[in-house]
C-alpha cells in the first residue's frame, strides 16, 4: 500500500471528470481504468459521486449498502493515510458504459454550477498525515451515519451524503473551507441519525409512533 497524498490539483475536477467521460465512451470499462483516468484526485472523486445519489429528500435504503460500503472504504483509507488493497477482480470487474457515462455528466454538471468557489486555500488542514486522518475519521461516521437503516425518513440519508461530498471535494481540492463546513454538516448527520435512532427505541418495536415522534419534532422546529 502507498500512502495517500494531497496537492493543489493541476486540473479541475469538471475538466478531468469530462476528459474521463470522453475517454470511455463507446466501451465498457473498469473501475482500475475508472480511477486511473480521473487521476490522483480518483478516490475522493468517486466517493464523492457515490454521495449524489443520495441527494435526496427520503432515504434510500436499498442503495445505502451496495454504495456505503465502498465509500466506508475509501474513509477508512483516508483515516490510515493508504491506499485501501482491492482485489483484482474487483479492479478488473467491467462496469457498463452508459451508467458510468450518464453518472459522470450528472457530476460535471454539478460539480460546474460550484466549482468556481472551491479553490486551495488553509492548506494546512490538508498538509500532514494527522489532520488528513481526522478528515477521514469525520468521512467514515459520515459514510455510517448514511449507512444506517432509516427509510422514508427525511434527511437520513440526505444530510451524511451532503456532508461526504464536503470532505471529499475539500480533501481533492484542499480547499479548508469546504473541509470546515463538510465535519460541520457530518457532525449534524451524526446527531440527527443519533436522535433518530433514540426516537425509535424510545417508541419501542411501534414504527409508526416512532415516524409520529419525529413528525412532532420537524413541527417544533419548523413551526409546522
Amino acid at each position: 500500500m502507498t500512502a495517500v497524498q494531497f496537492r493543489n490539483p493541476e486540473v479541475r475536477l469538471s475538466e478531468a471528470l469530462a476528459t474521463t467521460r470522453h475517454a470511455i465512451e463507446g466501451h465498457q470499462v473498469t473501475l482500475r481504468e475508472l480511477l486511473l483516468l480521473v487521476g490522483e484526485q480518483g478516490l475522493l472523486v468517486f466517493c464523492a459521486i457515490l454521495a449524489m445519489p443520495f441527494l435526496l429528500p427520503v432515504s434510500l435504503p436499498f442503495m445505502s449498502t451496495a454504495l456505503g460500503v465502498p465509500m466506508l472504504l475509501i474513509g477508512y483509507a483516508v483515516t490510515m493515510n493508504r491506499v485501501p488493497w482491492l482485489p483484482d477482480r474487483v479492479l478488473d470487474h467491467a462496469l457498463p458504459s452508459e451508467t458510468v457515462q450518464h453518472t459522470l455528466e450528472r457530476a460535471i454538471r454539478t460539480f460546474d454550477r460550484f466549482e468556481h468557489l472551491v479553490r486551495p486555500r488553509m492548506l494546512g488542514l490538508t498538509a500532514t498525515p494527522g489532520v488528513n486522518t481526522v478528515h477521514g475519521i469525520a468521512l467514515v461516521a459520515a459514510v455510517i451515519a448514511l449507512m444506517a437503516p432509516l427509510p422514508l425518513i427525511p434527511l437520513a440519508n440526505t444530510l451524511p451524503a451532503i456532508g461526504v461530498i464536503l470532505l471529499c471535494l475539500g480533501m481533492a481540492e484542499r480547499d479548508g473551507v469546504l473541509l470546515l463546513l463538510g465535519h460541520l454538516v457530518a457532525l449534524v448527520s451524526v446527531l440527527y441519525v443519533g436522535a433518530l435512532f433514540y426516537f425509535a427505541a424510545e417508541a419501542g418495536s411501534n414504527p409508526q409512533a416512532a415516524l409520529d415522534m419525529i413528525l412532532k419534532l420537524f413541527e417544533k422546529m419548523f413551526g409546522g
